[in-house]
């Protein structure tokens, strides 16, 4: 397994996922703009339900963020390519698609079950 490699895609999807959660969670340019829920739909319903949105999606990228991270730590230490939860190898097919995962596919699969319970 090539660790450059896997280093370099890391890094590179680390400075991307680090742009992208700036983005999202940066000040709306527009202070004055109100955001609340009224009885009709309107501006400040739109906006509001926009920023939910985007609540969610800066949740799932600080979650892919934490992975490449922890990814990176286990090139440094040795374990890249080890389930961090059983310690199997990942097989180096899900690498190639997606380095920084840092479970093999069935703990990554007990993961998102609970996560959505």
């Amino acid at each position: 397994m090539d660790t450059r490699a896997a280093r370099a895609a890391l890094e590179v999807r680390l400075a991307s996922l680090e742009a992208d959660l700036a983005e999202l969670t940066a000040v709306p340019r527009d202070p004055m703009a109100a955001v609340g829920f009224g009885k009709r739909i309107g501006d400040g319903t739109t906006e509001a339900v926009d920023r939910l949105t985007k609540v969610g999606a800066a949740e799932k990228l600080d979650a892919m963020r934490t992975d490449v991270v922890r990814a990176l730590e286990k090139i440094e230490e040795g374990t890249y390519g080890l389930c961090d939860r059983c310690g199997k190898l990942i097989p180096e097919e899900r690498l190639d698609a997606r380095p920084w995962s840092v479970l093999c596919v069935d703990c990554a699969s007990a993961r998102s079950l609970r996560e959505r319970h």
